[in-house]
């Protein structure tokens, strides 16, 4: 399995700090956000990884990262995104470099406490389709939400609704995801939202509706770090102890999960 890194964006809420460099470059606590997605592929196993950027500091991704191997990443590729098409749209680009394989998508503003090594274990062995990770959040509205039918182990999801003004559960979609080849295309066919993007979550729902979309709530503290707000939670989660916090990340613990 390859991973997918997507760093984009204009980063328009966090002005000015955005104005000299990418936000994902930004610090959260001691380390650059770019980091935290790259270590949580890395504690999975998956160590052949695409970052997608763009804007007048994608290069700067080039000064931190070099070709990876000071984190533990055995091969790195970048790819450039023009313009502000969206997460679905920027996943297009990564259609080479996956090559056939299942990925696993993570927005570079994703801080996770714990890791996602049982998802990415559980996906290598399902056949078809996608996986989406959920976490209970206090303000749902601010992101894609779930409604489930059925209780229990028979609990699944019924329909993804993104931005919801009446959230049918607190269960976000965090920006972490795997998909299988078919997604390429998927993303060829969509068309743009009313916000002119092409959106992750008609691509999810597309899985739903053919029957083969799984889901698992992620353990431990989540945070995205896209806000002034969020990003302070987020370099205070990690100050205390939390997201991967460590010189040398754990590699290849998810077995099969290459």
């Amino acid at each position: 399995m390859k991973g997918v890194i997507l760093a984009g964006g204009l980063g328009t809420r966090l002005r000015p700090l955005t104005l000299v460099t990418n936000k994902h470059l930004l610090p959260v606590y001691d380390k650059p956000m770019i980091y935290y997605p790259i270590e949580c592929l890395l504690n999975a196993g998956i160590d052949d990884i695409l970052i997608v950027t763009g804007g007048e500091h994608a290069g700067d991704f080039l000064k931190l990262l070099k070709n990876g191997k000071q984190l533990g990443v055995r091969h790195l590729e970048y790819a450039y995104q023009e313009g502000e098409g969206g997460i679905a749209d920027a996943l297009k680009l990564a259609e080479d470099f996956a090559d056939g394989e299942k990925i696993c998508v993570i927005l570079g503003d994703n801080i996770i406490e714990l890791n996602i090594r049982r998802a990415a274990a559980d996906f290598y062995t399902q056949r078809s389709g996608a996986k989406l990770l959920l976490k209970e959040v206090p303000d749902p509205e601010r992101f894609g939400v779930v409604r489930f039918e059925g209780e229990g182990d028979a609990r699944r999801v019924a329909e993804i609704i993104e931005k919801p003004k009446s959230p049918p559960s607190n269960c976000a979609v965090i920006g972490v995801y795997f998909y299988d080849a078919d997604v390429f295309g998927v993303c060829k066919d969509l068309k743009p939202s009313g916000r002119g993007e092409l959106e992750i979550t008609d691509v999810n729902n597309y899985y739903l509706q053919r029957g083969d979309l799984t889901h698992e709530i992620l353990d431990g503290w989540w945070t995205d770090a896209g806000t002034f707000e969020s990003l302070y939670r987020a370099a205070d989660f990690v100050a205390r102890g939390g997201a991967n916090h460590s010189d040398q990340p754990a590699r290849k613990e998810a077995a099969g999960a290459r």
